[in-house]
């Protein structure tokens, strides 16, 4: 199974959500996130504008910039560079909006808000394809705690990623909050003991036929 493949099926899973329960999935990840966010210390935060199914985190971007420094992503040829969030935000390609440019250069930030389509077995990050927060992450100056956002969860215990692709230390969907590595984050998807071949439990098994637990 490719990184591809596992992108199409995430993103058909996405596609595939009724919209009906948009609303419900979206005050979940606002709340985990926000929750998570009040922990740090630190002031710099790179959020993500949603666009179509993404999950809508406008809640927690418009609480936050009273308190830190926000930034969104700015496409900057094949790949994008952040600048602070100023409004009233421009629509740009791919339906993205984005605030207005900044000729001052940004590269070092404490938080990074990543949305995702799937995740591999190492919390690596699978997008769109395009890579360009695969190529924005190499231009930081110290790599920034990294939080990845779904609206459904879509995760493979396979290593599918490259080693170029994102790696992130939380993982929020609207069923709770996975854990890559140590941090002081409370886990709050439930722990239950399978043996390796049924873990299917949180996580996305290709052996099941591409279903999902969730």
């Amino acid at each position: 199974m490719t990184k591809s493949d596992f992108r199409a099926h995430c993103l058909n899973r996405l596609k595939s959500l009724p919209a009906s329960t948009k609303k419900v999935r979206d005050v979940k990840i606002n709340a985990l996130l926000q929750r998570i966010l009040k922990t740090f210390s630190g002031k710099r935060i790179l959020f993500y504008y949603p666009m179509g199914f993404e999950a809508d985190i406008r809640k927690t971007i418009h609480t936050f910039r009273r308190e830190k420094e926000v930034y969104l992503p700015f496409m900057d040829g094949v790949s994008f560079k952040m600048v602070p969030l100023r409004y009233p935000l421009e629509c740009k390609a791919f339906g993205i909006y984005e605030p207005r440019n900044s000729y001052r250069k940004y590269n070092l930030i404490d938080v990074a808000i990543v949305p995702v389509v799937g995740v591999d077995g190492s919390l690596r990050r699978v997008g769109f394809g395009k890579g360009m927060y695969d190529r924005f992450f190499p231009t930081l100056k110290t790599k920034p705690f990294t939080i990845f956002i779904q609206s459904c969860a879509c995760r493979t215990t396979h290593d599918i990623c490259d080693d170029y692709d994102v790696q992130g230390d939380l993982l929020i969907t609207p069923y709770g909050v996975q854990s890559m590595r140590k941090t002081n984050v409370e886990r709050t998807t439930r722990r239950k003991r399978h043996r390796r071949s049924e873990r299917v439990g949180r996580i996305f098994n290709f052996k099941k036929d591409y279903r999902s637990s969730f």
